[in-house]
């Protein structure tokens, strides 16, 4: 079994169903807060905020993992926070940016960290994550194309 850390929780990997990759089920978390040296590293690099961080501020949590409890099995191993997946979608899509380059941006930007209500040295995901996050969307909210 293999354990780390992804958006500041535990991950365990195992119970792979053939076929569909692992089990995850979602363990609903809040990101209301915003970690104190998140926030004053963000506003010293960025005094004027950038899109996501006045979006934070203007919007707080865009989605919460109970919008999503639908999509996931109610056990198995614990997934990434699907509200952040979503919000992390919609910076990509933004930004024009592929899966790579928006999982780098989640371990490298101090502004989406900011946005996503992560400690500075919170390391992110892998980028496959976002395409297995928009296959579980119903087809009528996901984007054309998968996997870029």
């Amino acid at each position: 079994m293999l354990t780390g850390r992804l958006f500041g929780g535990s991950l365990e990997l195992g119970g792979v169903v053939p076929g569909r990759g692992p089990e995850m089920s979602i363990r609903a978390r809040s990101y209301q807060r915003i970690p104190t040296r998140t926030a004053l590293t963000a506003w010293a690099a960025c005094p004027k905020g950038t899109p996501a961080m006045r979006m934070r501020d203007r919007l707080d949590v865009v989605f919460e993992d109970d919008e999503f409890a639908d999509l996931y099995p109610k056990d198995g191993r614990p997934g990434l926070s699907p509200g952040q997946l979503a919000l992390v979608s919609v910076l990509q899509f933004a930004e024009n940016l592929s899966d790579r380059a928006a999982a780098n941006a989640v371990r490298t930007r101090i502004d989406w960290k900011y946005a996503l209500g992560l400690e500075l040295d919170d390391p992110g995901f892998d980028y496959s994550v976002l395409c297995e996050f928009r296959a579980r969307l119903p087809r009528t909210t996901r984007p054309t194309g998968c996997c870029r």
